[in-house]
């Protein structure tokens, strides 16, 4: 009497094995989306506590060039921060806001910074991000739960951003609209 496995029971056990796969694959990429997520809003956390503590010393946030960078670098910290190269530092007094300031996980991404300015004085900032989970309770949504974007942000080709920190005397929504891509 010979013992073993039909082909039938085989082709059942890959396919068994095949879902369980996919199912794994599937939660994983999830997973490391929201990661992504999460390490982007921790940036912008830190990059904003970083302005703070520059509002502090200089009595008003960095300027912005038009393509949403921070113009604190360098002599006189008037240069312009590159995002993941650049340290957020003054180099006239050593002042050191940031060792480095944090790139987007993604290579094509990148985050955008904006100030108000009232008679001269930077008196306001808005920091975005692109999340990929569009599902995220911070992503703005219309009335019927679709997601929204922040209207004249870019944060990547193509790619206008979805998610906003600002200082506590503005909101992300400032200037723009959450609408619909």
């Amino acid at each position: 009497m010979k013992h073993g496995f039909t082909l039938l029971e085989l082709l059942v056990v890959i396919a068994i094995i095949g879902i369980l796969t996919a199912i794994g694959l599937n939660n994983f990429s999830s997973a490391r989306m929201k990661a992504r997520d999460a390490k982007r809003k921790s940036d912008l956390n830190q990059i904003a506590h970083a302005l703070e503590a520059y509002y502090n010393d200089k009595g008003q946030y960095p300027a912005a060039d038009n393509e949403g960078h921070i113009l604190g670098c360098g002599t006189n910290a008037e240069e312009t921060c590159q995002w993941g190269i650049s340290p957020f530092k003054n180099t006239t007094t050593g002042t050191i806001y940031m060792a480095k300031l944090p790139k987007d996980s993604h290579s094509s991404q990148h985050y955008y910074y904006e100030v108000d300015t009232v008679y001269g004085k930077h008196t306001a900032f808005r920091l975005y991000a692109r999340l990929e989970n569009t599902l995220d309770p911070k992503v703005p949504k219309d009335d019927n739960d679709n997601p929204l974007i922040y209207q004249n942000t870019v944060c990547g080709p193509n790619l206008a951003c979805n998610y906003g920190i600002s200082s506590s005397n503005t909101t992300p929504e400032t200037n723009h609209s959450p609408t619909s891509e």
